[in-house]
Protein backbone atom coordinates (compact mmCIF):
# COMPACT_ATOMS: atom_id res chain seq x y z
CA UNK A 1 0.00 0.00 0.00
CA UNK A 2 1.50 3.32 -1.06
CA UNK A 3 1.56 6.46 1.08
CA UNK A 4 -1.60 8.05 -0.37
CA UNK A 5 -3.59 4.82 0.02
CA UNK A 6 -2.40 4.39 3.59
CA UNK A 7 -3.31 7.98 4.45
CA UNK A 8 -6.74 7.55 2.83
CA UNK A 9 -7.50 4.47 4.93
CA UNK A 10 -6.46 6.21 8.16
CA UNK A 11 -8.50 9.34 7.32
CA UNK A 12 -11.65 7.33 6.64
CA UNK A 13 -11.26 5.33 9.82
CA UNK A 14 -10.83 8.47 11.88
CA UNK A 15 -13.83 10.10 10.18
CA UNK A 16 -16.02 7.18 11.23
CA UNK A 17 -14.58 7.30 14.73
CA UNK A 18 -15.67 10.96 14.90
CA UNK A 19 -19.26 9.90 14.20
CA UNK A 20 -19.59 10.38 10.44
CA UNK A 21 -21.74 7.62 8.96
CA UNK A 22 -20.48 7.97 5.40
CA UNK A 23 -17.18 9.16 3.97
CA UNK A 24 -15.88 9.38 0.42
CA UNK A 25 -13.23 11.22 -1.56
CA UNK A 26 -13.50 12.84 -4.98
CA UNK A 27 -10.92 14.55 -7.21
CA UNK A 28 -10.97 18.34 -6.93
CA UNK A 29 -12.16 19.38 -10.35
CA UNK A 30 -14.86 21.71 -11.72
CA UNK A 31 -18.45 20.45 -11.32
CA UNK A 32 -19.67 18.15 -14.06
CA UNK A 33 -23.13 19.72 -13.91
CA UNK A 34 -21.98 23.32 -13.83
CA UNK A 35 -24.01 24.32 -16.90
CA UNK A 36 -27.12 22.77 -15.37
CA UNK A 37 -26.59 24.80 -12.20
CA UNK A 38 -26.14 28.05 -14.13
CA UNK A 39 -29.30 27.37 -16.15
CA UNK A 40 -31.21 26.59 -12.96
CA UNK A 41 -30.18 29.89 -11.42
CA UNK A 42 -30.88 31.79 -14.65
CA UNK A 43 -34.48 30.48 -14.69
CA UNK A 44 -35.06 32.03 -11.29
CA UNK A 45 -35.47 28.72 -9.47
CA UNK A 46 -33.18 29.91 -6.67
CA UNK A 47 -35.73 32.55 -5.69
CA UNK A 48 -34.41 34.94 -3.05
CA UNK A 49 -31.30 32.85 -2.38
CA UNK A 50 -29.00 35.43 -3.93
CA UNK A 51 -25.94 33.92 -2.27
CA UNK A 52 -26.09 31.13 -4.85
CA UNK A 53 -25.31 33.68 -7.54
CA UNK A 54 -22.33 35.14 -5.71
CA UNK A 55 -18.76 33.91 -6.11
CA UNK A 56 -19.62 31.88 -9.18
CA UNK A 57 -15.98 31.67 -10.26
CA UNK A 58 -15.13 30.08 -6.90
CA UNK A 59 -18.16 27.81 -6.89
CA UNK A 60 -17.26 26.60 -10.36
CA UNK A 61 -13.61 25.81 -9.64
CA UNK A 62 -12.28 24.40 -6.33
CA UNK A 63 -8.82 25.76 -7.19
CA UNK A 64 -10.26 29.27 -6.83
CA UNK A 65 -11.21 28.39 -3.25
CA UNK A 66 -7.99 26.61 -2.25
CA UNK A 67 -4.97 26.96 -4.56
CA UNK A 68 -3.29 23.60 -5.06
CA UNK A 69 -6.38 21.63 -4.04
CA UNK A 70 -6.26 18.01 -5.18
CA UNK A 71 -8.93 16.15 -3.22
CA UNK A 72 -12.35 16.82 -1.70
CA UNK A 73 -13.31 14.69 1.28
CA UNK A 74 -17.07 14.36 1.71
CA UNK A 75 -18.87 13.12 4.81
CA UNK A 76 -22.48 12.28 5.52
CA UNK A 77 -24.15 12.15 8.92
CA UNK A 78 -27.48 10.45 9.50
CA UNK A 79 -30.06 12.63 11.27
CA UNK A 80 -33.04 10.27 11.05
CA UNK A 81 -34.63 10.35 14.48
CA UNK A 82 -37.47 8.12 13.36
CA UNK A 83 -40.06 10.53 14.69
CA UNK A 84 -43.13 11.31 12.64
CA UNK A 85 -43.70 14.73 14.14
CA UNK A 86 -47.49 14.50 14.24
CA UNK A 87 -49.95 15.36 16.94
CA UNK A 88 -53.59 16.14 17.61
CA UNK A 89 -55.10 19.57 17.88
CA UNK A 90 -53.33 22.76 16.89
CA UNK A 91 -49.93 21.24 16.19
CA UNK A 92 -47.32 22.09 13.59
CA UNK A 93 -44.52 20.15 11.96
CA UNK A 94 -40.80 20.80 11.82
CA UNK A 95 -38.39 19.05 9.47
CA UNK A 96 -36.48 16.33 11.31
CA UNK A 97 -33.06 17.88 10.82
CA UNK A 98 -34.16 21.02 12.69
CA UNK A 99 -35.63 19.44 15.82
CA UNK A 100 -32.31 19.06 17.59
CA UNK A 101 -29.08 21.05 17.72
CA UNK A 102 -27.76 23.07 14.79
CA UNK A 103 -26.13 20.60 12.42
CA UNK A 104 -23.76 23.26 11.11
CA UNK A 105 -22.00 23.38 14.46
CA UNK A 106 -22.18 19.62 15.03
CA UNK A 107 -20.54 18.77 11.70
CA UNK A 108 -18.16 21.70 11.53
CA UNK A 109 -16.60 20.97 14.91
CA UNK A 110 -15.84 17.39 13.90
CA UNK A 111 -14.62 18.33 10.45
CA UNK A 112 -12.07 20.70 11.97
CA UNK A 113 -10.95 17.89 14.26
CA UNK A 114 -10.67 15.63 11.23
CA UNK A 115 -8.63 18.28 9.42
CA UNK A 116 -6.26 18.46 12.40
CA UNK A 117 -5.83 14.70 12.18
CA UNK A 118 -5.13 14.87 8.44
CA UNK A 119 -2.47 17.52 8.95
CA UNK A 120 -0.87 15.49 11.72
CA UNK A 121 -0.83 12.37 9.55
CA UNK A 122 -0.11 13.95 6.17
CA UNK A 123 2.40 16.58 7.19
CA UNK A 124 2.30 20.32 7.94
CA UNK A 125 2.30 21.16 4.22
CA UNK A 126 -1.27 19.84 3.87
CA UNK A 127 -3.80 22.66 3.66
CA UNK A 128 -7.54 22.37 3.93
CA UNK A 129 -10.84 24.27 3.93
CA UNK A 130 -13.90 23.07 5.87
CA UNK A 131 -17.46 23.69 4.68
CA UNK A 132 -20.91 22.70 5.92
CA UNK A 133 -23.73 23.84 3.68
CA UNK A 134 -22.51 27.42 3.39
CA UNK A 135 -19.35 27.35 1.25
CA UNK A 136 -18.83 27.78 -2.50
CA UNK A 137 -19.17 24.04 -3.11
CA UNK A 138 -21.89 22.14 -5.00
CA UNK A 139 -21.91 19.62 -2.21
CA UNK A 140 -24.41 17.09 -3.54
CA UNK A 141 -22.57 16.75 -6.84
CA UNK A 142 -19.24 16.36 -5.06
CA UNK A 143 -20.76 13.81 -2.67
CA UNK A 144 -22.13 11.82 -5.61
CA UNK A 145 -18.70 11.80 -7.27
CA UNK A 146 -17.21 10.69 -3.94
CA UNK A 147 -19.59 7.71 -3.79
CA UNK A 148 -21.48 8.98 -0.73
CA UNK A 149 -24.81 8.69 -2.55
CA UNK A 150 -26.63 9.63 -5.73
CA UNK A 151 -28.51 12.78 -6.68
CA UNK A 152 -32.17 11.82 -6.23
CA UNK A 153 -35.14 13.01 -8.24
CA UNK A 154 -36.17 15.16 -5.25
CA UNK A 155 -32.67 16.75 -5.61
CA UNK A 156 -31.49 15.38 -2.27
CA UNK A 157 -28.68 12.86 -1.87
CA UNK A 158 -29.69 9.21 -1.40
CA UNK A 159 -27.64 6.30 -0.10
CA UNK A 160 -28.75 2.69 -0.49
CA UNK A 161 -28.49 1.85 3.21
CA UNK A 162 -28.75 5.25 4.90
CA UNK A 163 -31.54 6.65 2.72
CA UNK A 164 -31.72 10.41 2.28
CA UNK A 165 -31.76 11.59 5.91
CA UNK A 166 -28.23 12.90 5.43
CA UNK A 167 -26.34 16.05 6.36
CA UNK A 168 -23.25 16.76 4.28
CA UNK A 169 -19.89 18.39 4.90
CA UNK A 170 -16.65 18.76 2.95
CA UNK A 171 -12.95 19.34 3.41
CA UNK A 172 -10.96 20.64 0.43
CA UNK A 173 -7.41 19.28 0.69
CA UNK A 174 -4.10 19.86 -1.06
CA UNK A 175 -3.16 16.23 -0.31
CA UNK A 176 -3.60 13.62 -3.03
CA UNK A 177 -5.74 10.74 -1.79
CA UNK A 178 -7.38 7.65 -3.29
CA UNK A 179 -10.68 8.50 -4.95
CA UNK A 180 -13.92 6.57 -4.60
CA UNK A 181 -16.13 5.34 -7.41
CA UNK A 182 -19.04 7.71 -8.14
CA UNK A 183 -22.45 6.49 -6.97
CA UNK A 184 -24.95 5.22 -9.53
CA UNK A 185 -28.52 6.50 -9.74
CA UNK A 186 -31.02 4.00 -8.30
CA UNK A 187 -34.22 6.06 -8.50
CA UNK A 188 -35.35 4.10 -11.53
CA UNK A 189 -38.88 4.87 -12.72
CA UNK A 190 -40.09 5.93 -9.26
CA UNK A 191 -41.81 9.33 -9.09
CA UNK A 192 -43.22 9.20 -5.57
CA UNK A 193 -41.42 12.34 -4.41
CA UNK A 194 -42.67 14.27 -7.43
CA UNK A 195 -46.23 13.05 -6.99
CA UNK A 196 -46.32 13.71 -3.24
CA UNK A 197 -44.92 17.26 -3.19
CA UNK A 198 -47.75 19.42 -1.77
CA UNK A 199 -46.84 22.44 -3.90
CA UNK A 200 -45.60 20.81 -7.10
CA UNK A 201 -42.12 22.19 -6.49
CA UNK A 202 -40.37 19.25 -8.19
CA UNK A 203 -41.08 20.24 -11.76
CA UNK A 204 -39.52 17.13 -13.24
CA UNK A 205 -36.92 14.61 -12.09
CA UNK A 206 -33.90 16.42 -10.61
CA UNK A 207 -35.39 19.90 -11.13
CA UNK A 208 -36.69 21.82 -8.10
CA UNK A 209 -38.32 25.22 -8.25
CA UNK A 210 -37.28 26.50 -4.84
CA UNK A 211 -39.90 29.23 -4.99
CA UNK A 212 -42.58 26.58 -4.56
CA UNK A 213 -40.76 24.46 -1.98
CA UNK A 214 -42.19 24.55 1.56
CA UNK A 215 -38.68 24.47 3.02
CA UNK A 216 -37.79 27.57 1.02
CA UNK A 217 -41.06 29.32 1.86
CA UNK A 218 -40.74 28.74 5.61
CA UNK A 219 -37.00 29.48 5.88
CA UNK A 220 -35.54 31.42 2.97
CA UNK A 221 -38.40 33.86 2.33
CA UNK A 222 -37.90 36.73 4.74
CA UNK A 223 -41.01 38.74 3.96
CA UNK A 224 -44.58 37.80 3.16
CA UNK A 225 -45.20 34.28 1.88
CA UNK A 226 -46.93 34.47 -1.53
CA UNK A 227 -50.67 34.23 -0.92
CA UNK A 228 -51.15 31.54 -3.55
CA UNK A 229 -48.70 29.23 -1.75
CA UNK A 230 -50.01 29.50 1.81
CA UNK A 231 -52.89 27.02 1.71
CA UNK A 232 -50.58 24.37 0.23
CA UNK A 233 -48.13 24.62 3.13
CA UNK A 234 -50.36 22.68 5.49
CA UNK A 235 -49.01 22.52 9.04
CA UNK A 236 -45.29 22.88 8.26
CA UNK A 237 -43.70 25.71 10.26
CA UNK A 238 -40.02 25.07 9.49
CA UNK A 239 -38.88 22.99 6.54
CA UNK A 240 -40.66 20.01 5.01
CA UNK A 241 -39.97 16.26 4.84
CA UNK A 242 -42.72 15.06 2.49
CA UNK A 243 -40.47 14.08 -0.44
CA UNK A 244 -38.23 12.11 1.92
CA UNK A 245 -41.08 10.48 3.84
CA UNK A 246 -42.40 8.86 0.65
CA UNK A 247 -39.00 7.80 -0.72
CA UNK A 248 -38.76 3.98 -0.83
CA UNK A 249 -35.08 4.16 0.10
CA UNK A 250 -36.07 5.57 3.49
CA UNK A 251 -38.32 2.66 4.47
CA UNK A 252 -35.49 0.84 6.20
CA UNK A 253 -33.22 3.80 6.85
CA UNK A 254 -31.53 3.36 10.25
CA UNK A 255 -32.12 5.74 13.12
CA UNK A 256 -29.30 8.11 13.97
CA UNK A 257 -26.99 7.38 16.88
CA UNK A 258 -26.09 11.06 17.20
CA UNK A 259 -27.63 12.48 20.36
CA UNK A 260 -27.30 16.08 19.14
CA UNK A 261 -30.08 15.44 16.60
CA UNK A 262 -32.58 14.15 19.17
CA UNK A 263 -35.67 16.34 19.10
CA UNK A 264 -35.81 19.00 21.76
CA UNK A 265 -38.83 18.98 24.02
CA UNK A 266 -41.95 20.11 22.21
CA UNK A 267 -40.44 20.18 18.72
CA UNK A 268 -41.70 16.84 17.41
CA UNK A 269 -45.17 18.36 17.13
CA UNK A 270 -44.94 21.98 18.34
CA UNK A 271 -47.98 23.69 19.82
CA UNK A 272 -48.95 26.41 17.35
CA UNK A 273 -50.59 28.62 19.96
CA UNK A 274 -47.42 28.55 22.07
CA UNK A 275 -45.32 29.45 19.05
CA UNK A 276 -47.55 32.34 18.10
CA UNK A 277 -47.45 33.76 21.63
CA UNK A 278 -43.66 33.68 22.00
CA UNK A 279 -41.94 36.98 22.70
CA UNK A 280 -38.39 37.68 21.54
CA UNK A 281 -36.78 36.64 24.84
CA UNK A 282 -38.61 33.30 24.87
CA UNK A 283 -37.72 32.67 21.24
CA UNK A 284 -34.04 33.40 21.89
CA UNK A 285 -33.85 31.01 24.85
CA UNK A 286 -35.90 28.20 23.32
CA UNK A 287 -34.04 28.12 20.01
CA UNK A 288 -30.52 28.88 21.13
CA UNK A 289 -28.19 26.58 19.19
CA UNK A 290 -31.05 25.45 16.94
CA UNK A 291 -31.36 25.74 13.15
CA UNK A 292 -34.78 27.30 13.72
CA UNK A 293 -33.16 30.47 15.00
CA UNK A 294 -32.29 31.24 11.40
CA UNK A 295 -35.84 32.18 10.49
CA UNK A 296 -36.00 34.66 13.39
CA UNK A 297 -39.02 35.15 15.60
CA UNK A 298 -41.08 37.01 13.03
CA UNK A 299 -40.54 34.30 10.44
CA UNK A 300 -41.49 31.45 12.75
CA UNK A 301 -44.60 33.25 14.02
CA UNK A 302 -45.54 34.05 10.42
CA UNK A 303 -45.29 30.33 9.61
CA UNK A 304 -47.27 29.37 12.70
CA UNK A 305 -50.08 31.74 11.70
CA UNK A 306 -50.28 30.17 8.24
CA UNK A 307 -50.42 26.67 9.75
CA UNK A 308 -53.22 27.79 12.07
CA UNK A 309 -55.15 29.18 9.14
CA UNK A 310 -54.76 25.87 7.36
CA UNK A 311 -55.90 23.88 10.40
CA UNK A 312 -59.59 24.63 9.89
CA UNK A 313 -59.80 24.76 13.69
CA UNK A 314 -61.48 27.87 15.04
CA UNK A 315 -59.95 27.28 18.44
CA UNK A 316 -57.00 29.09 16.87
CA UNK A 317 -59.00 32.32 16.53
CA UNK A 318 -58.27 33.87 19.98
CA UNK A 319 -54.51 33.48 19.57
CA UNK A 320 -54.66 34.86 16.03
CA UNK A 321 -56.75 37.81 17.22
CA UNK A 322 -54.07 38.54 19.82
CA UNK A 323 -51.42 38.33 17.09
CA UNK A 324 -53.16 41.18 15.24
CA UNK A 325 -51.49 43.40 17.86
CA UNK A 326 -48.00 41.89 17.51
CA UNK A 327 -45.14 44.34 17.10
CA UNK A 328 -44.16 42.81 13.74
CA UNK A 329 -46.28 43.83 10.71
CA UNK A 330 -45.32 40.52 9.07
CA UNK A 331 -46.91 38.58 11.91
CA UNK A 332 -50.01 40.79 11.98
CA UNK A 333 -50.53 40.37 8.25
CA UNK A 334 -50.31 36.58 8.26
CA UNK A 335 -52.52 36.36 11.34
CA UNK A 336 -55.10 38.36 9.39
CA UNK A 337 -54.86 35.93 6.47
CA UNK A 338 -55.38 33.00 8.84
CA UNK A 339 -58.43 34.63 10.43
CA UNK A 340 -59.90 35.30 7.03
CA UNK A 341 -59.40 31.65 6.12
CA UNK A 342 -60.96 30.34 9.34
CA UNK A 343 -63.88 32.75 9.23
CA UNK A 344 -66.56 33.32 11.85
CA UNK A 345 -68.01 36.36 13.59
CA UNK A 346 -65.21 36.65 16.14
CA UNK A 347 -62.62 36.68 13.38
CA UNK A 348 -64.54 39.23 11.34
CA UNK A 349 -65.01 41.58 14.28
CA UNK A 350 -61.32 41.40 15.17
CA UNK A 351 -60.28 42.08 11.58
CA UNK A 352 -62.57 45.09 11.30
CA UNK A 353 -61.19 46.50 14.55
CA UNK A 354 -57.60 45.86 13.43
CA UNK A 355 -58.23 47.55 10.10
CA UNK A 356 -59.22 50.78 11.83
CA UNK A 357 -55.89 51.01 13.65
CA UNK A 358 -53.40 49.32 11.29
CA UNK A 359 -50.74 51.73 10.06
CA UNK A 360 -48.54 49.40 8.02
CA UNK A 361 -49.54 49.29 4.34
CA UNK A 362 -48.77 45.61 3.78
CA UNK A 363 -50.47 44.44 6.95
CA UNK A 364 -53.46 46.63 6.15
CA UNK A 365 -53.69 45.06 2.70
CA UNK A 366 -53.68 41.58 4.29
CA UNK A 367 -56.55 42.58 6.58
CA UNK A 368 -58.60 44.02 3.73
CA UNK A 369 -58.11 40.90 1.61
CA UNK A 370 -59.04 38.68 4.55
CA UNK A 371 -62.31 40.55 5.05
CA UNK A 372 -63.08 40.39 1.33
CA UNK A 373 -62.45 36.63 1.32
CA UNK A 374 -64.91 36.17 4.19
CA UNK A 375 -67.59 38.13 2.33
CA UNK A 376 -67.03 36.11 -0.85
CA UNK A 377 -67.34 32.81 0.99
CA UNK A 378 -70.57 33.91 2.64
CA UNK A 379 -72.07 34.80 -0.74
CA UNK A 380 -71.04 31.46 -2.21
CA UNK A 381 -72.47 29.58 0.78
CA UNK A 382 -75.81 31.35 0.37
CA UNK A 383 -75.83 30.57 -3.34
CA UNK A 384 -75.07 26.91 -2.65
CA UNK A 385 -77.94 26.59 -0.17
CA UNK A 386 -80.43 27.90 -2.72
CA UNK A 387 -79.00 25.82 -5.53
CA UNK A 388 -79.07 22.62 -3.47
CA UNK A 389 -82.86 22.71 -3.28
CA UNK A 390 -83.13 23.30 -7.01
CA UNK A 391 -80.80 20.41 -7.88
CA UNK A 392 -82.48 17.97 -5.48
CA UNK A 393 -85.86 18.66 -7.03
CA UNK A 394 -84.48 17.73 -10.44
CA UNK A 395 -82.70 14.64 -9.05
CA UNK A 396 -85.97 13.42 -7.49
CA UNK A 397 -87.60 13.51 -10.93
CA UNK A 398 -84.96 11.09 -12.22
CA UNK A 399 -85.64 8.52 -9.50
CA UNK A 400 -82.02 8.26 -8.38
CA UNK A 401 -81.67 6.87 -4.86
CA UNK A 402 -78.16 8.08 -3.94
CA UNK A 403 -79.03 11.75 -4.15
CA UNK A 404 -76.08 12.96 -2.08
CA UNK A 405 -73.53 11.52 -4.49
CA UNK A 406 -75.25 13.03 -7.50
CA UNK A 407 -75.51 16.37 -5.75
CA UNK A 408 -71.82 16.27 -4.87
CA UNK A 409 -70.75 15.59 -8.43
CA UNK A 410 -73.13 17.99 -10.11
CA UNK A 411 -72.33 20.81 -7.67
CA UNK A 412 -68.61 20.39 -8.37
CA UNK A 413 -69.25 21.27 -12.00
CA UNK A 414 -70.80 24.60 -11.13
CA UNK A 415 -67.54 26.38 -10.49
CA UNK A 416 -66.86 28.85 -7.70
CA UNK A 417 -69.39 31.57 -8.57
CA UNK A 418 -72.63 29.61 -9.15
CA UNK A 419 -74.14 32.67 -10.82
CA UNK A 420 -77.18 32.30 -13.04
CA UNK A 421 -77.20 28.49 -13.01
CA UNK A 422 -80.29 26.42 -12.33
CA UNK A 423 -80.39 22.87 -11.05
CA UNK A 424 -81.87 21.64 -14.31
CA UNK A 425 -79.12 23.32 -16.34
CA UNK A 426 -76.48 21.71 -14.17
CA UNK A 427 -78.00 18.27 -14.62
CA UNK A 428 -78.17 18.79 -18.37
CA UNK A 429 -74.56 19.88 -18.39
CA UNK A 430 -73.64 16.78 -16.38
CA UNK A 431 -75.35 14.51 -18.90
CA UNK A 432 -77.87 13.05 -16.46
CA UNK A 433 -81.13 14.68 -17.51
CA UNK A 434 -82.35 12.46 -20.33
CA UNK A 435 -80.74 9.13 -19.51
CA UNK A 436 -83.26 6.28 -19.29
CA UNK A 437 -80.89 3.55 -18.19
CA UNK A 438 -80.39 4.05 -14.44
CA UNK A 439 -77.47 1.59 -14.35
CA UNK A 440 -75.65 3.57 -17.01
CA UNK A 441 -76.44 6.73 -15.07
CA UNK A 442 -75.04 5.24 -11.85
CA UNK A 443 -71.84 4.27 -13.65
CA UNK A 444 -71.48 7.81 -14.94
CA UNK A 445 -72.08 9.15 -11.44
CA UNK A 446 -69.52 6.73 -9.99
CA UNK A 447 -66.92 7.84 -12.51
CA UNK A 448 -67.70 11.49 -11.91
CA UNK A 449 -67.57 11.28 -8.13
CA UNK A 450 -64.12 9.74 -8.30
CA UNK A 451 -62.89 13.02 -9.74
CA UNK A 452 -64.17 15.32 -7.02
CA UNK A 453 -63.65 15.77 -3.31
CA UNK A 454 -66.87 14.54 -1.69
CA UNK A 455 -66.11 16.38 1.55
CA UNK A 456 -65.48 19.72 -0.10
CA UNK A 457 -69.15 20.49 -0.35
Amino acid sequence: MDASSSLTVRIKAHARALGFDLVGIAPARPPEHWTFFLDWVAQGFAGEMGYLERNLERRGDPAQVLPGVRSILCVGMNYNTGEEGTGSGLKGRIARYARGDDYHEVLKDRLFRLLDFIRAEGGPEVEGRVYVDTGPVLEREVAARAGVGWFGKHTGLIHKRAGSWLLLGEILLTAELDYDTPALDHCGTCTRCIDACPTGAILEPYVLDSRKCISYLTIEVKGAIPVEMRAQMGDWVFGCDVCQEVCPWNRKAPATEEGAFTAREGLEAPDLVELLKMDQATFGVRFKGSPIKRTKRRGLLRNAAVAMGNSGDRRAVPALVEALSDGEPLVRGHAAWALGRLGGEEARGALEAALSREGDAEARGEIERALEAMVDRRRIKMAKTSLDKDILEEINKLGIEDQHRVLTFVRSLAGPTLKGISGKELLQFSGFIDKKDLQEMEEAIEKGCEQVNLDEW
